[in-house]
């Protein structure tokens, strides 16, 4: 199966600076729910990381996005950054809440 995971808020817990903008790179990992994504990768699903980092600002999130994951231990087969649309909805038929995946009861 291919997976498509979102990444702030949904893998790592991301806040906003002062000023507003989000403070990727001092993103904090959700641990367990990154050793799920390994164990998916582990039995042979493909994982895609997928994060709207850059689709506002145009800044290339690339390589910092890259090197933070890595640095998570988590294991994908591939990135995209900056290419999510901005919404406050998204619909899909395949769609599940990342809270619901987790178990996580807020």
């Amino acid at each position: 199966m291919i997976y498509v995971f979102d990444l702030d808020n949904t893998l790592c817990d991301t806040k906003k600076k002062l000023d507003g903008n989000w403070d990727y790179l001092n993103s904090e990992p959700f641990r367990e729910r990154i050793d799920l994504v390994n164990k998916l990768y582990d039995e042979g699903h493909k994982i895609i990381i997928e994060t709207a980092r850059g689709c506002v600002s145009k800044k290339n999130w690339y390589e910092q996005t890259y090197n933070q994951l890595v640095s998570f231990g988590l294991k994908f087969h591939e990135l995209r950054t900056g290419v999510k649309f901005n919404a406050d909805f998204f619909v899909d038929d395949k769609a599940v809440n990342s809270n619901d995946f987790f178990n996580v009861n807020n």
